[in-house]
């Protein structure tokens, strides 16, 4: 068969960029191979598709354990599933999705799922819906208590808790999702990782579930109100592009 010399010019071109990202598929999946054999970490990186830029991750792989670390602008979040056999920071969350909660977490059907407590039932928004939150109400924090304590705790989508860490829970939104939280009394603003459920009422005060968020200790250190126990907060989620 001719080919003119354009037809082989394109077609040169096209076989390059076949070999390379053949090339680049083989060398990224004998790197997930090698870390997993490994008792060392290595380490992966991708990016993420956001609205307003680019949330670079970065993979690191243990063997038996896989830990997260990604950035939003200039705050690092860590993730690292929890043992099982750790008690949920909520344990008054009676089911999701119609499950007891360790098995949800376990079949990876929490998200957006439906979940009890104390027999109220609470339906979370779609990650499509919780595209535009953004809600002003008081904030609260916990989790402080668990440093004293042996052992870890999970949190109701099964990472482990670190109380010194930029997360939060949230009654409605998906988890996992990121917000952006400002202390409207101080005007201090960080991101947070949602990654729990709460905050809830309480039998000694209902109206502690009124409160729109329940940030970790170390989120209410930054924002200023650690303190003091409650604070008045804007909470916007951080957008994402989705596809469905």
């Amino acid at each position: 068969m001719h080919l003119s010399p354009n037809h082989r010019k394109h077609l040169i071109t096209i076989t390059k960029m076949l070999v390379s990202l053949q090339t680049r598929l083989i060398l990224l999946s004998a790197l997930l191979v090698f870390a997993l054999l490994l008792p060392g970490c290595a380490v992966v990186e991708t990016t993420y598709d956001v609205v307003a830029g680019t949330v670079k991750g970065v993979y690191y792989l243990t063997t038996g354990t896989v830990k997260t670390v990604y950035q939003v602008g200039k705050f690092t979040f860590e993730v690292v599933q929890a043992p099982f056999d750790w008690p949920l920071m909520h344990d008054e969350i009676e089911t999701i999705d119609g499950l007891p909660v360790k098995e949800a977490i376990r079949q990876g059907r929490v998200k957006w799922a439906p979940y009890v407590v104390h027999g109220r039932r609470y339906v979370p928004m779609s990650v499509r819906q919780a595209q535009r939150y953004e809600e002003t109400g008081i904030a609260s924090w916990y989790g402080e208590e668990t440093r004293r304590k042996s052992g870890g705790h999970m949190t109701a989508n099964g990472e482990a808790f670190n109380p010194m860490a930029l997360t939060a829970a949230h009654k409605y939104l998906p988890l996992p999702i990121n917000v952006r939280v400002t202390n409207l009394d101080n005007g201090r603003s960080i991101v947070v990782r949602v990654n729990d459920r709460g905050p809830f009422p309480s039998v000694n005060n209902p109206n502690s579930g009124k409160r729109i968020i329940d940030l970790s200790y170390g989120a209410a250190k930054k924002l200023g109100f650690h303190k003091k126990g409650l604070t008045r907060v804007r909470v916007k989620v951080i957008p994402v592009k989705v596809g469905t």
